[in-house]
Parts: structure tokens; C-alpha cells; sequence
């Protein structure tokens, strides 16, 4: 049963979100809602954080996420101000909801029908049909309890856990293992296990670094299904946006922030424009280790510049977007290209910092979907490698990648982009960390290895700053844009419980 959040308790208060990300959208909406005056500065010239859009001649780009996957999330979230996600977009279930291409010449379609997807398991290992039931019912499982008990109800502290609720709730699921480790145990092939883990890029991890407690985001995938929201992800920022402002939110755009003065009751911010904002209090959804580093003196920091350079951080990507003539009529919405052994390029994110000479990567092809993303006989295609964060980053590079990442589509995937390219713009390290101002260019923040999972990710509240508060992808619950909209919540319940 949904628990209806307590906010109240910031009724009256001035409050300044740093940053226009899903996770600020959130607490935004959540705070005025609550009665709080809200006011959103965002250092970028749209609203959306990583979720931009790019608009060339025609196309348009989501620039960052792309897959709408835990509609309940979406739901539960507009529900609370007595709304539907149907009032700002439209969803349509992708069919499939993705395909694989193997470099070996295999390739496999991920369907809606779950009973075809067994068979498609079971057609690699005998017995991996009746495994794949059981491995999704785990996977439900964990994701009911998980998201209830331990996502939607953030446990900041050691003694939160110490309880007999925490005991029984969490009885019989993977809170210690890694992902290897539990795949390994339902399935032997290789290419199974990668069908159960690819999702694992999403949380900015690997099978090897990444607790076993997320093999619910295979309920996510096979039994919750992968939707397109009409207009891309960007239609969905439109859609918080437009909630945010009916509940009294104020937006500035191209207001960057330079420094956090003063303490609950007295805040001041600054921005790069000469302007000053006063608020009682300060969420910053930029990235938390520019708000530490370079927003707040030394005195006023929880963590040290060391703590930050010891962490493990989700990859960043390289990422190509083009406007293609004509159409890709082997590629899906969603398309997946696998070497049949991926360890390698995971050791050249994780281990080995490189770039990865045999990728695995993503290509979209919304227009697949969505004919208003690309011009009359032109598809929209972006490409996505991930790689590890701080490589160096220079247009040499850049365009070696770029013929590496066009000749293996080629090959594997049997679409030749060759002189039919007619709008081109690549994003990469350097681009996440002068856009976004990321840590060393990572695409999501702090990876969920098991030392930075749940309450051992950093805090919603600053215990060195009375009044401030963080939400977003680097604190609890983590990556991706459905744990960003929780964020919002817990961030505005913490604020609740503060003052």
C-alpha cells in the first residue's frame, strides 16, 4: 500500500533547488505542494538535467535517458498531486521492447509475451525456461519488497536497519552477493546471463561490482515491460514542468550557481549572472561533489577531496547522435550490440581505464516509433558506448571512435550509416563535466557497488550545513530517472523531518 509522504512541515519556507534535473523537478513539486516557495536555478538553457534534447535541422535528440521503464514510479509519482502521467503524454509498449545483435552473427528480439520470452531462454539451455520462471519470480519478489521497505522509505542510518521490520522484510533476498554470482546460479550460457544483466548499465555498474539485490530490475524488464512516452523523455520533463508550475514553482534558466552562503533561515546563492537569491533553505541537485567542492568553503564540506577521488563512479559515454537518410530497417527503437564475451570492455571501464576497442553498446532509433523525431525519409539514431570516466577526450579521439562505433554497426547489425549522415554532434567526458559539471565526466554519478548502496550512499541532509539538503542520482535511492523522482520525495520528507 502506497504511504502518502508527510511534508508539511516546510509549509511557509522559502527554498532554493539548485539544478532542473528529475530529482530537483521532484522535490520541487513535492515542496510546493507542501506550501514551501520554490525556486529552481538551472545552470543550462532547458530544463531536464540529463535529460536535454538536441534539435538540429529537423531531428530531435534525447540527449541523455531514453528508456521509460517502471511506469508504477511515474504513476505513484503524479498520483500524489492528484494526477495521471496520461495528462502530459502519451505511453506506447514497445514490441519488442529491444533487440540483440551478437558479434558472433546471433541476435534475439526481448518481447512483451513472457511465455515467448521462456522459449527463447529455453531454446539456448535446456531447462533455462523453467529457471527463467523462477528467476523472475525472485526478481518480483525483491522488487515488491524492495521498493516498499528499502526505496521509498530511506534508511540513513545503521540503527534504521537494526529492527524486526527490516529482519522480516528482507528474509531470503540477495542483500550480499554480486550479480555474477546469482545469475550464474540460474543460468550457464553466457548469452542468458547477459540478457539478465545488460540492465546493470543503467545503475553505472557491472555484473562483478553490482550487488545481486538488483536482479529486480529483471521484473522491470520482462513483467513490467519498456514504453515510449510520444515526444521521448523530454515529453516527460515537459510534463513535471508543467505540474511544477500549476503548484507555484519559479524557473530561471541560464543561472548558474557560484557559491551557497549562510545557514537555515539565511541562505544566500549566487549565480554566475550577478544575481542573489535568499531562501530559508538550499536543495542542490547538481552534481554533489561540485556542490561540496566548488559551492561551499572547506569549513562547511562533509567529505574531503579524497573521498571523493576513492569512490567508484558509474562509466561515462560516448555518445553519437545522427540524423540518417533514409531507413534502418534492421535496427529496433531500442537495439543492444553484445560481444559474446563482454568482459573486457567492463575491465576497460572498471579495471583498466581505456577506451574500449570491442565495445558493447546501444543504438536508438526513436523515429522508429515516433515520426515527429526526424525529417520525412530520415531516421534519428544515436549511439551509445560506455566508458570509463576521466579518459582523455580530444576531437582526434573523438573522431577515431566515431569510424570505430560506424564500421562495427556495419558489421554486427548489417546497416551501413556510410554517406547517409546527414546531421552529426558527438557528447562525451568532457561534455558531461562542462555541461553538467559531473565528477571526472561520469555519465550517472556513484556506481551501486555494494559500499555505495543505500545508506552508504552520502545523506539528503548535510550534517555541516544546517538547512541544506541533496536529492538526485548521487544519494539514495540512486541512478536513473525513476530513483531520481524517489529522491525528490525522501529529500522533501527529510526536509519535513528537519525542521
Amino acid at each position: 500500500m502506497d504511504v502518502v509522504p508527510d511534508i508539511d512541515g516546510v509549509a511557509g519556507e522559502s527554498v532554493v533547488v539548485i539544478g532542473g534535473g528529475f530529482g530537483g523537478l521532484s522535490t520541487a513539486c513535492y515542496l510546493a505542494d507542501a506550501g514551501a516557495d520554490v525556486t529552481v536555478l538551472e545552470k543550462n538553457e532547458q530544463l531536464g538535467g540529463r535529460a536535454s534534447r538536441l534539435e538540429v535541422d529537423g531531428f530531435r535528440f534525447d540527449m541523455g535517458p531514453s528508456w521509460y521503464l517502471m511506469p508504477d514510479v511515474f504513476e505513484r509519482f503524479f498520483g500524489h498531486f492528484d494526477r495521471s502521467p496520461d495528462e502530459f503524454y502519451e505511453l506506447e509498449r514497445l514490441d519488442p521492447h529491444y533487440r540483440v545483435f551478437w558479434k558472433d552473427g546471433d541476435q534475439v528480439d526481448v518481447l512483451p509475451d513472457r511465455a515467448e520470452n521462456r522459449e527463447i531462454f529455453e531454446s539456448y539451455e535446456p531447462g533455462a525456461g523453467e529457471a527463467f520462471d523462477a528467476y523472475l519470480e525472485e526478481s518480483q519478489r525483491t522488487y515488491e519488497i524492495g521498493m516498499e521497505h528499502f526505496v521509498y522509505e530511506d534508511r540513513p542510518r545503521l540503527r534504521d536497519y537494526v529492527d524486526t521490520d527490516v529482519l522480516r522484510y528482507s528474509w531470503g533476498l540477495s542483500l550480499l552477493g554480486k550479480m555474477q554470482g546469482h545469475v550464474e546460479d540460474y543460468f550457464d550460457h553466457p548469452k542468458l546471463q547477459q540478457l539478465m544483466q545488460y540492465t546493470l548499465v543503467f545503475l553505472g555498474g557491472s555484473p562483478t561490482n553490482t550487488p545481486a539485490l538488483y536482479n529486480l530490475m529483471s521484473h522491470v524488464d520482462y513483467n513490467m515491460g519498456v514504453y515510449y512516452p510520444e515526444g521521448g523523455i523530454g515529453a516527460v520533463v515537459d510534463g513535471i514542468v508543467e505540474l511544477a508550475e500549476d503548484l507555484g514553482v519559479e524557473f530561471v534558466t541560464d543561472a548558474e550557481v557560484t557559491g551557497i552562503e549562510g545557514r537555515y533561515g539565511a541562505f544566500a546563492v549566487d549565480t554566475v549572472n550577478g544575481e542573489r537569491y535568499l531562501a530559508d533553505r538550499v536543495v542542490s541537485d547538481a552534481d554533489y561533489a561540485h556542490t561540496e567542492q566548488e559551492l561551499l568553503p572547506e569549513r562547511k564540506r562533509q567529505y574531503t577531496e579524497e573521498y571523493w577521488e576513492s569512490r567508484t563512479y558509474a562509466p561515462s559515454a560516448f555518445l553519437l547522435y545522427l540524423g540518417v537518410e533514409g531507413d534502418v530497417p534492421n535496427l529496433e527503437h531500442h537495439t543492444l550490440v553484445l560481444p559474446t564475451d563482454w568482459d573486457g570492455h567492463f575491465a576497460q571501464i572498471f579495471d583498466d581505464p581505456e577506451w574500449p576497442d570491442d565495445p558493447a553498446y546501444y543504438l536508438c532509433v526513436p523515429s522508429e516509433t515516433d515520426d515527429t523525431v526526424a525529417p520525412e525519409g530520415h531516421s534519428n539514431l544515436f549511439a551509445l558506448v560506455p566508458i570509463a570516466p576521466g579518459l582523455a577526450d580530444t576531437p582526434e579521439i573523438r573522431n577515431r571512435y566515431r569510424d570505430l562505433v560506424i564500421d562495427d554497426i556495419a558489421e554486427n547489425t548489417d546497416t551501413d550509416l556510410r554517406g547517409r549522415v546527414v546531421v552529426e554532434e558527438t557528447f562525451s567526458v568532457d561534455d558531461f563535466a562542462d555541461r553538467y559539471n559531473s565528477y571526472a565526466g561520469s555519465a550517472l554519478g556513484l556506481a551501486h557497488t555494494l559500499t555505495q548502496t543505500s545508506l552508504l550512499r552520502p545523506p539528503h541532509t548535510s550534517d555541516a550545513v544546517d538547512g541544506l539538503h541533496f536529492t538526485g542520482s548521487t544519494t539514495t535511492p540512486g541512478i536513473g530517472v525513476p530513483m531520481c523522482l524517489i529522491s525528490g520525495q525522501l529529500t522533501a520528507e527529510a526536509m519535513a523531518d528537519d525542521a
